[in-house]
Parts: structure tokens; sequence; C-alpha cells
């Protein structure tokens, strides 16, 4: 596995830009307390070196990097020349990380807490005026509130009974609904029927068709065709059959010298 390396702190040195990286001493004290036996560890002296991209993206300047701490993970190395590395061990750096002050969480801490109870007073304040609000509104209001509205529904329905009375009334007398091309309603007496008609038998399966249909609708399929003066049928003898057995006082017609 290659060797890792994490490291906290400030820089202790001024940052020093190369071609393509930047490059800063740190110093971070070990342990204080060492195992029994083992001498306690000392100060070690870093020189981590970061690429120009990577520090970029922190924020960190020359002189704030001195003042921040930062967290450096990274791998150690032993490979760079004196003059670039004047720390004990030089550090690879993958990753940088900027690190939040302690007055900074406290602020952060401190104000999220006014923040919490600002919120709770308000919201203790606004049931406070609610409970008072109810406390304070006449009693006597929704019982009257209620009181005016409870007939309403009740007038509503007689309303409606009585409309639909008065609409269920004139359908007994009403004419059924006339199919598609009726010009007139006539007397289904007045109609004579020549015996050109009366010797023919139509079609039974197709008259039953026709009387499932004034079952469903309530009126003929399609009028009658008679003469306008003499009223005699002259085509639509099925349907004559069936307004006959359904006992229809009126039939639609249509005038044969009006049809186009």
């Amino acid at each position: 596995m290659p060797h890792k390396i994490s490291i906290t702190g400030s820089a202790t040195g001024p940052l020093r830009e190369y071609d393509r990286y930047v490059a800063f001493d740190m110093r971070e004290k070990g342990s204080p307390s060492a195992p029994k036996g083992l001498k306690k560890s000392t100060f070690i002296s870093y020189t981590v070196f970061v690429t120009k991209k990577a520090f970029n993206k922190t924020g960190l300047t020359k002189k704030s990097i001195m003042h921040e701490k930062i967290l450096i993970q990274g791998e150690p190395t032993l490979d760079i020349p004196m003059d670039e590395c004047p720390g004990e061990i030089g550090v690879i750096c993958f990753q940088i990380t900027v690190l939040p002050n302690n007055k900074d969480k406290e602020g952060n801490e401190s104000k999220d807490k006014k923040e919490t109870k600002q919120e709770d007073s308000e919201a203790s304040e606004e049931v406070a005026t609610t409970k008072q609000e109810e406390k304070e509104a006449p009693v006597s209001q929704p019982a009257a509130e209620e009181a005016t509205k409870k007939p309403e529904p009740e007038q509503v329905e007689v309303k409606k009974t009585d409309v639909q009375k008065q609409k269920e009334v004139p359908q007994k007398n009403q004419l059924p609904t006339k199919p598609k091309g009726t010009q007139d309603v006539v007397n289904f007496d007045e109609i004579i029927v020549p015996e050109a008609f009366l010797n023919t038998r139509p079609n039974p399966e197709k008259t039953q068709k026709v009387i499932d249909f004034v079952k469903r609708k309530g009126h003929l399929d399609e009028p009658l065709t008679i003469e306008k003066g003499s009223k005699v049928l002259t085509d639509g003898y099925r349907r004559y059959i069936v307004a006959k057995t359904m006992k229809m006082d009126k039939v639609p017609v249509v005038y044969e010298y009006e049809r186009k």
C-alpha cells in the first residue's frame, strides 16, 4: 500500500511559487502522551507541494495561508532537492482543505441558537395570539352563522323538487321526441295505408329492431312519408306497423313532394 500522511496547521513560511505548483512550510507537534518506555514525539517540519489548480480552488492567498488552519492529505517524499524542500519531510498534497476556526464555530453555533430561540418565541407568540382571538370571539356569532347556513341546503332541495315536479307534469302530455328530418307530427289514425302495403308483410327481424329502438329512444328511428293533402302513406310501412304495435297516438312524418 502507498504511504499516506495527514497534517493540520497553518503555514509557517511564505508561499513559494514554481512553474506548475506552489510550496509552503508547515510544522506539527506529535501526541503529548507517548507509550511508556518511548520518548515523546517532537515538532516535525514539513514542506507541502500543491498544484496551482488545487490551491486556487481553496480561495487561499499568500497572506491568508499564514492565518488559516488547513488539512493536508497526501504522501511523504524524500526525493525533492533541499533548496525546494527546507522541511524535514516533503509532502505531495493530493487534497487541501481549509478548516473552520474555533471562533467561527462558536459564532455559527451562537447564531444558530439565537435563530432557533427567535423562531420558538415567534411560534409561541403566534399560538398565544390565536388562543386569545378564540377567547375574544363572541360565542353567538358561530351559532348565528350555523343557524343561517343550515336551512340553505333544505331550501335548495325543495326548489329542486318543485322544478322537477313542474318538469314531470308536462312530460306526460308532451309529444315523443322527433327523429331527424321530421317535418310534421300527425295523428296516427289520420294516415291512410294503401292496399299495396296491406298485402305485404315486412321482415320480422327488421321490424323488431325498430321496436327495440322505440323502446330505447321513445320515438321512431325515421319519419313516415305521406302525401301532403291526402295523408296517404307512400313509404315507411314497417315504421307504421311499429307505431301501431307501440300504440303511438301521433307519429312524425315528412311530405313526399317536399323531399329532396
